[in-house]
């Protein structure tokens, strides 16, 4: 991978808010507002992450305000009711919480959320403690890197690195995060590979290859080809 791939230290909120376990309903609701934030997590008391409540976790209270009591004694609950009934963070959190380590690439915290249909995740450390936590929209911030930077990171890590001796061919070019490579290199078969790696580095948004091999001589004619290699009459060349 390109030297400077991004982890989720790099780009995670350090200050975080967060629940303690015995945080009542209305504290809860009261915080989410304030702070305009959909999920919290929630610690225990040497500050390791036990559990995250959302918004979804709160509204299943209004879900079943008017569902009917006398469902009688064998009738399974429906899903969710604990969760209305709960009145405190303990209660009320998804547990285990879905976190992420600080030194989690950018993609590896993209699939945990994509996968896990999250939105915010918890940045623990190996013993589960609270370091910062990351946003869809952090994981976004790499794509403001500027163009400038893009260029000389593929120039000097990428052309360099896999095309060392006609470096000067290689022409890179960046527009909005756009990469377009042109030029022509000695060894085609490295193109793909290029292409791949210019394409993982941060903040690139595409590639565009108009790369080329070198250059073939052109074949003789048959018919040439053979009388300058008969001796014959004709004038030989040292």
């Amino acid at each position: 991978m390109i030297g400077s791939e991004y982890v989720v230290s790099d780009v995670m909120t350090r200050t975080v808010v967060a629940l303690a376990a015995g945080a009542t309903f209305k504290d809860i609701v009261r915080t989410i507002e304030t702070q305009r934030i959909s999920a919290l997590p929630v610690l225990d008391t040497r500050n390791r992450v036990i559990g995250v409540v959302s918004e979804g976790d709160l509204l299943r209270k209004e879900e079943f305000r008017n569902s009917a009591s006398d469902r009688g004694p064998r009738a399974r609950p429906p899903a969710g009711l604990g969760k209305a009934q709960a009145v405190t963070a303990s209660d009320l959190m998804t547990s285990p919480a879905v976190t992420v380590r600080p030194e989690a690439t950018l993609a590896q915290a993209a699939r945990v959320m994509a996968r896990r249909g999250v939105k915010r995740l918890p940045v623990v450390d190996g013993d589960g403690v609270l370091k910062g936590i990351v946003s869809r929209s952090d994981l976004l911030r790499v794509f403001l890197r500027s163009d400038r930077d893009i260029a000389e990171e593929v120039r000097g890590e990428v052309v360099a690195g896999r095309f060392p001796d006609r470096v000067e061919s290689v022409d890179v070019d960046v527009h909005e995060g756009v990469v377009t490579l042109t030029g022509r290199v000695r060894d085609s078969s490295l193109i793909p590979l290029a292409v791949r790696l210019v394409r993982s580095v941060e903040g690139v948004v595409d590639v565009r290859c108009a790369l080329t091999g070198p250059r073939h001589r052109p074949a003789l004619e048959p018919d040439l080809a053979q009388d300058g290699n008969e001796g014959g009459d004709g004038a030989r060349f040292a």
